[in-house]
C-alpha cells in the first residue's frame, strides 16, 4: 500500500483522533479487500472534498468516499455512489449497523465496535460493482 496522497492528510488533519482512526482502518481494510479480491491497486483522491477511494482499472467499480463534519460529530460517513443499490444492499445485510439513507450514506458511531466484516463486504461490493452480472432482461 502506498503513502496516502498529500490532500487526503491535509483533509483529515483537522479531523478528532477517533474519526482518523476509524478513516486509517478504512483504508486499510480497502486495500486489503482489494488485494484479496485481485481487484488492482485502489486510486486514492479527494472527490467532493472528501476521501475517496477506487479501482484503478476502468470498468471494475464505483467509489467509496469517507467524510467526517462537525453537524455529525459522532459519526464517520461511508459514501457511495447514488445511482447504485449499494447502501440499500448494505442495509438489507446489516441492519444494525447503523443509518442509513439507502441511497448514498452510511453512518458509522465513533464510539461502537469497529464494524469490520460490514465494511469489508461494502468495499467488495463497491470495488466490483461493475463486474456483477447484468440483471436478465424481461420479456
Amino acid at each position: 500500500m502506498e503513502h496516502p496522497p498529500a490532500a487526503l492528510l491535509s483533509r483529515i488533519a483537522a479531523w478528532p483522533e477517533p474519526a482518523q482512526a476509524h478513516l486509517w482502518r478504512c483504508r486499510t481494510l480497502f486495500h486489503e479487500v482489494a488485494a484479496a479480491r485481485a481487484i488492482g491497486p485502489l486510486s486514492e483522491s479527494l472527490k467532493w472534498g472528501q476521501p475517496a477511494w477506487r479501482p484503478a482499472r476502468p470498468r471494475t467499480g464505483s467509489t467509496l468516499r469517507l467524510d467526517w463534519s462537525a453537524a455529525l460529530p459522532d459519526r464517520l460517513c461511508l459514501l457511495v455512489d447514488c445511482k447504485t443499490d449499494l447502501a440499500a444492499r448494505l442495509a438489507q445485510l446489516y441492519p444494525a449497523l447503523g443509518p442509513n439513507d439507502l441511497r448514498r450514506r452510511i453512518a458509522l458511531r465513533l464510539d461502537a465496535p469497529f464494524p469490520e466484516q460490514a465494511i469489508a463486504h461494502l468495499a467488495e461490493m463497491t470495488f466490483t460493482y461493475h463486474l456483477r452480472p447484468a440483471a436478465p432482461r424481461l420479456g
